[in-house]
């Protein structure tokens, strides 16, 4: 799969700070060292103020200001070749019209002109993440002149895996990448740059449990490691 994206321009569209990292981060660790390819990250939401009860950003000014240090860092990790931060209400993506999301998706995907597009799973149980895949489906449908030729979904730990059980929307991927352990590193040094996400163990997102979920789907298609995606549409 890898090889099919070889020197292609590709727009990763995320909710917060350490999305960019948490589902793809070794995959696209490899894209940028490997594959010759242009990527760009495009984060929509602040990532902090849903800690209050009510949104007041200038009370988590120093906050703010460190997240935003964290994010150079893990694109450092990871090695994106450009970053564009936004500042949409963290966890109150449904408090913002859906085409406001939709018009900056749109501008950057004109700016760019990106042939790929990642993007969250559009069954999470976070609220922005469900915005977010829903803004990708609407900004890449595929019209005659439309360049986005492929889009892809990824899992999000602490996200994908709390929907409940008897929801139907259940992250089912039909895409394995295999990774490598050094890949693997890149993105947990990555998630540790951030302060305010990394967790410890048996969190989702701490390093351990991250090397775990990469075993766990590199055992399911023979693998020592692997990410999982979701293809939502490919045009050759």
């Amino acid at each position: 799969m890898l090889e099919s994206l070889r020197n292609k321009k590709i727009l990763v569209v995320v909710a917060h700070p350490d999305d960019e990292l948490l589902g793809l981060g070794a995959t696209m660790y490899q894209l940028n060292k490997d594959y010759s390819c242009e990527t760009r990250v495009i984060i929509l939401g602040e990532g902090i103020t849903s800690r209050a009860e009510v949104r007041d950003p200038e009370k988590w000014e120093k906050e703010l200001k460190i997240h935003r240090e964290n994010i150079k860092n893990a694109q450092e990790a990871i090695g994106y070749g450009s970053v564009g931060i936004y500042d949409f209400p963290d966890n109150r993506f449904d408090t913002v019209s859906l085409l406001d999301i939709i018009k900056v998706i749109e501008k950057e995907k004109q700016d760019f002109d990106p042939e790929v597009v990642f993007t969250h799973h559009g069954g999470d149980v976070n609220v922005d993440h469900q915005r977010t895949f829903e803004a990708v489906v609407t900004a890449t449908r595929p019209m005659k002149d439309e360049r986005v030729k492929t889009v892809i979904t990824f899992e999000t730990p602490s996200g994908t895996e709390w929907r409940a059980a008897t929801d139907p929307r259940h992250f089912v991927p039909n895409m394995y990448v295999s990774v490598s352990e050094e890949a693997i590193e890149a993105k947990i040094k990555g998630m540790e740059s951030y302060e305010f996400e990394k967790r410890q163990y048996p969190h989702p997102r701490s390093p351990e449990a991250l090397k775990i979920q990469a075993q766990r789907w590199g055992i399911a298609v023979g693998k020592d490691f692997a990410e999982a995606f979701t293809v939502v549409r490919s045009i050759n």
